[in-house]
């Protein structure tokens, strides 16, 4: 264990605070040291709060003292997304159209369900404007930065948050994923990234632009981080009419995360028939953490879901969405948006409404197709990203035939569009020893078998840390 406290795990942390040998108020400063250390080369952070984070910090530290946490994340630092509304900071959404005034006087049921559980708000994290790319830079706050080389993004749209985990500024970010945007930056940036079933974790306010494509959820530095982190955000709201009853958010993502994947039935698809690809060393990478799960007791068989071809789904409703949303912003400030943001609101204007409505049967389709897959396999396995991070700044590789960000993330928004849990699990470095990653998809509700076979992984094959933060 690290003399580092910004080094530790938010389990490590709240045993240590139980037995009195570490206190939140130093975590809370050795993160805030670290963020000051490295925030100004990669950009994670938006907002930073050191006197409201040291404040919280030391009303938990009393609570420990008197034996009374609120929760076993109480005084464990953690960060919000820029998209997500928070009480006394201002929600920018990576956007110049927006009032820094407020009134900011509510937060999202995220925001609260953490701040109930004692944890320390330390700031905010950036987000591609409004989150709509799968990389993180914005008008307002600039490039966002890849900890295992600078020069890369670390993905997006939770690109702030990922970045922030990697080089160990708080064990716990908050992000969301309405098409990859929690499990692209979790596999760029070599962390753990948990996209839960959908209503699973209540969403307010819900993007209308989006709808029942966006979840919140956790990103790590392990599995076990993040199966603590779920067990406070999968907690009832009322805003969200959309949420999962009560009777299906208590379940404990700790209990058994440690009791293995003997006989678990997993499809192992390299490239999800003929929607996907990956280059040479990721499919290698991928390939190996399949054996590994047979080693380690899962019933691996290489084989591929009957679906269709899913990027015109996500094209069309993609599109549609950000017309809707461009349109909701006064069109004198337009001038002030990402251009490619206004590029895509304007081929969504092109659409009809049976191109909308044709999209939206051809999703219930792979959503039962899906569901007709998982009666004989429990879990999919897939390549996460096909490729190592990109260049910082861009929205599609260089020396690449590639136009849209959606070229190079096939395997994400597939599992927004079912509704599916879906993790990103770190599995190794690349040819340009950038990290890479396996995802694992599950049947609806059965977020803790997905937690459990990545946590069965990770301790078989622990995750590396990105070099010279600790």
């Amino acid at each position: 264990m690290s003399d580092n406290l910004a080094a530790l795990t938010a389990a490590q942390l709240s045993d240590l605070y139980a037995s009195g040998d570490a206190s939140p108020v130093d975590t809370t400063q050795a993160v805030l040291d670290q963020i000051e250390a490295h925030n100004p080369t990669l950009n994670c952070f938006c907002l930073i709060d050191g006197n409201s984070a040291l404040t919280t910090a030391r009303e938990s530290e009393a609570r420990w003292q008197k034996g009374e946490p609120l929760s076993a994340i109480d005084g464990v630092p953690v960060s919000i997304k820029d998209l997500t509304l928070t009480k006394g900071w201002p929600t920018m959404r990576g956007s110049r159209t927006g009032n820094p005034d407020g009134p900011w006087d509510e937060d999202a049921p995220a925001t609260a369900r953490l701040r109930e559980a004692g944890a320390v708000l330390t700031g905010k994290t950036t987000t591609p404007e409004f989150g709509w790319k799968g990389v993180t830079d914005n008008p307002l706050t600039g490039i966002t930065r890849n900890p295992w080389n600078p020069e890369r993004t670390p993905g997006g749209s939770s690109g702030g948050a990922s970045s922030a985990c990697a080089s160990f500024m708080g064990p716990l970010h908050q992000g969301s994923d309405a098409a990859g945007s929690i499990r692209i930056p979790a596999a760029f940036a070599g962390i753990f990234g948990h996209k839960p079933t959908f209503g699973l974790v209540p969403n307010y306010p819900l993007p209308g632009h989006i709808g029942n494509l966006a979840n919140m959820g956790p990103l790590t530095r392990t599995v076990t981080d993040a199966a603590l982190m779920l067990n406070i955000l999968a907690s009832p709201d009322s805003r969200d009419s959309m949420a999962a009853p009560a009777s299906a958010q208590n379940e404990n993502y700790l209990n058994a995360l440690d009791a293995g994947i003997e006989g678990v039935r997993i499809a192992y698809s390299p490239t999800l028939g003929e929607n996907g690809w990956a280059d040479d060393d990721v499919a290698a990478a991928v390939a190996a953490a399949a054996e590994t799960l047979r080693e380690l007791g899962a019933i691996v068989e290489e084989v591929d879901p009957d679906i269709p071809p899913v990027r015109p789904i996500i094209e069309v409703i993609w599109a549609a969405a950000d017309a809707w949303l461009v349109d909701q912003i006064p069109a004198e400030k337009h001038a002030l948006m990402d251009p490619g943001l206004l590029a895509i609101a304007e081929e969504g204007r092109k659409l009809s409404v049976t191109d909308l409505v044709g999209a939206h049967a051809a999703r219930v389709e792979l959503g039962n197709r899906m569901a007709v897959f998982h009666e004989n396999y429990d879990l999919l396995l897939t390549p996460q990203m096909p490729l190592e991070a990109i260049e910082a700044g861009k929205t599609v590789p260089d020396g690449r035939d590639m136009d849209q960000w959606v070229d190079w993330c096939p395997f994400t928004y597939p599992f927004n569009l079912t509704m599916q849990p879906a993790c990103s699990v770190p599995c190794g470095l690349g040819d340009e020893r950038l990290p890479i990653a396996f995802q694992l998809v599950g049947r609806h509700w059965e977020d803790a078998l997905v937690l459990r076979t990545a946590r069965a992984y990770e301790k078989a094959h622990p995750f590396a840390a990105a070099p010279g933060y600790i």
